[in-house]
């Protein structure tokens, strides 16, 4: 079971973040909040919850002035212009564990929003206190953003504060300036409907079948398949960070024990452990995205001219 309301503002409390809590009638949008809610209160705030053509998931919490274009967006994460979509308001249940209306910030906390990017404004940094809902529609608080910073720290996470109204170029010269910040994790929620994905990929075979020549030799799509899951396997550990980063701490652990014995240097090594997940993690994610976009950038650099 996810965070609660109550759970949460008792964590601000823990982490002795100030904090001011305003109780008002559910709302849906922010027009019905800031009628509860005084501006004089703090910066009121849209929070957007977007997925892309791989099943990776955004929050994306602005101003409520601040103009989000999602083309520009797309391709500044490196997804094309139409890369991202509003995501279906079942995963709001599945990974953020909120309802509609609720999401904000704080919807990360929960164990299954792990691998679900957030995206900050840039210009809540300007302002004195910012509200938002604590996974409830029913309330609202206001804090500054070394508050906000303090609560996603204590959860393993690194506030990311953007310019959402750039629009910088993106080609050859000039890579996705966000695509760092692309999950790298897909989600799948089971209850989402696959028939488009379905058809279309149908459709591909039946035309690569078309091109293929009669007397040509057909590769087995078993053998294929075997093939393609041994190589996978043995390149999880590189694909996913986690995955990385566990295997350099088994062996730093297992390095550590070897040269000492003892309880201090078991919990030593599981110290070491807790502290470095995240950390590690974090990098391994930003080396990953980063060599994905010099990676795009190369791919750029090397097509051909057209005549």
């Amino acid at each position: 079971m996810g965070f609660s309301k109550d759970h949460l503002l008792a964590r601000l409390q823990e982490l002795q973040i100030d904090y001011s809590k305003y109780e008002h009638p559910p709302v849906l949008t922010v027009e019905e909040q800031a009628k509860y809610v005084s501006s004089s209160e703090g910066a009121l705030s849209k929070n957007l919850f977007l997925k892309d053509k791989k099943n990776r998931y955004y929050i994306v919490s602005a101003m409520t002035d601040t103009k989000v274009d999602m083309k520009v967006l797309s391709q500044r994460l490196g997804l094309g212009k139409g890369g991202i979509r509003m995501a279906p308001e079942e995963a709001l249940s599945e990974l953020l564990q909120v309802s509609l209306g609720c999401v904000t910030p704080f919807a990360v906390v929960n164990e299954s929003a792990r691998d679900v990017s957030l995206l900050l404004d840039q210009k809540f940094k300007n302002q004195a206190l910012c509200i938002f809902h604590p996974l409830s529609n029913d309330v609202s608080v206001s804090l500054n953003t070394l508050g906000l910073d303090k609560f996603l720290q204590s959860i393993g996470r690194d506030s990311v504060y953007i310019d959402l109204e750039a629009n910088p170029v993106v080609g050859r010269d000039q890579p996705p300036d966000l695509a760092v910040y692309v999950p790298s994790n897909s989600v799948v929620v089971p209850e989402f409907p696959t028939k488009t994905a379905s058809i279309q990929t149908a459709s591909k075979n039946v035309s690569a079948e078309k091109t293929k020549p009669v007397a040509s030799a057909k590769p087995s799509k078993l053998a294929g398949n075997v093939k393609s899951a041994v190589e996978d396997s043995a390149l999880l550990v590189f694909k996913n960070p986690e995955k990385f980063v566990e295997e350099i701490l088994d062996k730093t652990t297992a390095l550590l024990l070897s040269e000492g014995k003892g309880e201090n240097v078991t919990a030593l090594a599981e110290t070491f452990r807790k502290r470095l997940t995240s950390e590690f993690t974090h990098l391994a994610v930003m080396y990953k995205n980063t060599a994905y976009s010099q990676g795009f950038y190369a791919g750029t650099q090397s097509q051909p001219k057209r005549p």
